[in-house]
């Protein structure tokens, strides 16, 4: 190990004694960080022991993470009995998503929860789990990635547009998206409604993190966050679209509340997790009541950065309209990861949560994602009861990023885009499609949940690369 840091430097920069120690030193030991020297690897763990919550979700750092989080002495005592829930798919779930949505069912707040067939495990909540609460809200309950959400924008323009102008349109997607944090749209002037808020203003970390908001207005983050042009088929007469049967071009964009979200996610779990002291198992699951100025203060927060990302996709699909010369016949949207006050079918009030789960009450219309190779659907809520009114956000990762990387190749993704005919710009293996899993078996267990009017065929995908740009053209 080129840094030969010993556990004695980790200690003099501040870390406790026992397995912070032992981990940090084992991770530096791996080949990837063998090349960092020494000053950079003390800088790299003193950043982890000033602001673990920033790291919790790092794949390599989380296990050093962890043991840093600070540790409430006195603990809130969870249920010993959990509380029964529906389980859509159950056969189709991980088992870790499960322990993580028993371990919920067990908190004092709880009242009622579902699982979709979609979920795997998470951070706090897992993925695809909803959870009402009584009278309080779950800073990782809600997630991250604050309001991240889908849109879509269907144009009058049939789907032989795309074979005839691809090259127009890939440059389209190259010119008005942006990805990641080192690709933002030059702006000469912002004046979206949103930098209006008193919020920007009132709440601290939401005024820290204004010119960063301003600077990434219009762009999407990384991971499974994109912009594509595909194909719309509109299959159910009353679709709510006021649509004819038939197909169109459609541009369907995925991203969230950026920066701002993510600091409003760690900087109010530190809060929740300093006033309320739970087991390990549930250490991400702590909750600030809304009788309480946090809880009000991370409300605000909360929806600031869900309009936030409301914001973004507006951005995005006006320059896209622009840029086609067409306006829009029809456009939907809706958004997860968030937290809603809703009256469950018992006539009590709840804050429901929504960890990448839909909303999916009596007529309410969202979509719901394939994979780059899979179709998603345009759907229209039923309203059910057991399911908090919720459906799935997606299909759902079957590998993690991690053995997504290992596992698939890249000649076995160019075979699927090729097989599929689709162009991905950007990319990576862990975005693969043969990581996710099969949407048309998640949709098959939610049938009691959503109609579906239509579905979304991808066809030219952009998505983030580190700024590369890399093609990967499904005619090869």
């Amino acid at each position: 190990m080129s840094n030969q840091l010993r556990g004695n430097d980790l200690r003099k920069i501040g870390f406790p004694e026992g397995a912070a120690i032992t981990r940090a030193l084992d991770i530096l030991s791996q080949r990837e960080f063998r090349k960092l020297d020494k000053g950079s690897a003390l800088a790299l763990l003193k950043q982890i022991k000033d602001d673990p919550f920033k790291y919790v979700r790092d794949e390599n750092w989380r296990p050093v993470a962890e043991e840093l989080v600070p540790q409430p002495s006195r603990e809130v005592d969870l249920n010993p009995a959990i509380k029964d829930y529906r389980r859509y798919g159950e056969d189709f779930i991980e088992d870790g998503a499960r322990k993580q949505m028993d371990v919920a069912m067990t908190l004092p707040i709880t009242i009622d929860g579902a699982l979709m067939p979609d979920a795997h495990q998470g951070y706090g909540l897992p993925i695809g789990g909803v959870l009402a609460a009584d009278n309080a809200v779950i800073p990782y309950g809600v997630g991250m990635d604050i309001g991240c959400r889908m849109a879509l924008s269907v144009y009058e323009l049939p789907p032989a547009f795309l074979e005839q102008r691809r090259q127009e349109l890939r440059k389209m997607l190259l010119e008005n998206t942006k990805f990641g944090n080192k690709e933002v749209h030059k702006k000469t002037n912002v004046d979206d409604p949103i930098f209006d808020r008193p919020e920007f203003r009132q709440i601290g970390v939401a005024r820290a993190k204004l010119d960063s908001a301003v600077a990434q207005l219009g762009s999407s983050g990384s991971g499974n966050h994109f912009v594509e042009f595909g194909v719309v088929d509109i299959t159910d007469p009353s679709n709510d679209l006021k649509l004819p049967l038939g197909q169109y071009l459609g541009v369907l964009s995925h991203s969230g509340s950026r920066g701002l979200g993510a600091a409003i996610a760690q900087h109010y779990t530190k809060l929740a997790i300093d006033k309320c002291s739970l087991p390990p198992q549930a250490r991400y699951l702590a909750w600030l009541g809304l009788d309480t100025a946090e809880g009000q203060e991370y409300w605000a927060a909360m929806n600031l950065a869900g309009d936030y990302a409301s914001a973004c996709h507006h951005d995005i699909h006006k320059r896209m309209s622009k840029a086609l010369g067409e306006k829009p016949l029809a456009q939907v949207e809706n958004h997860h990861n968030f937290a809603w006050k809703e009256t469950l079918a018992d006539g009590r009030t709840a804050i429901v949560h929504r960890k990448g789960a839909t909303p999916a009450g009596q007529g309410v219309l969202g979509i719901i994602p394939g994979s780059m190779t899979a179709p998603g659907f345009i759907v229209r809520g039923r309203g059910e009861r057991d399911s908090l009114q919720s459906a799935s956000h997606g299909a759902g990762r079957r590998l993690s990023r991690t053995q997504a990387k290992s596992q698939i190749g890249e000649g076995e993704l160019r075979r699927q885009l090729r097989d599929h005919g689709v162009e991905l710009i950007g990319g990576g293996l862990d975005e693969a499609p043969a990581a996710y899993k099969d949407i048309h078996q998640v949709m098959a267990h939610q049938r009691d949940l959503v109609d579906v009017l239509g579905s979304f065929t991808p066809k030219i995908v952009r998505m983030d690369a580190g700024g590369s740009g890399k093609s990967r053209h499904g005619g090869e």
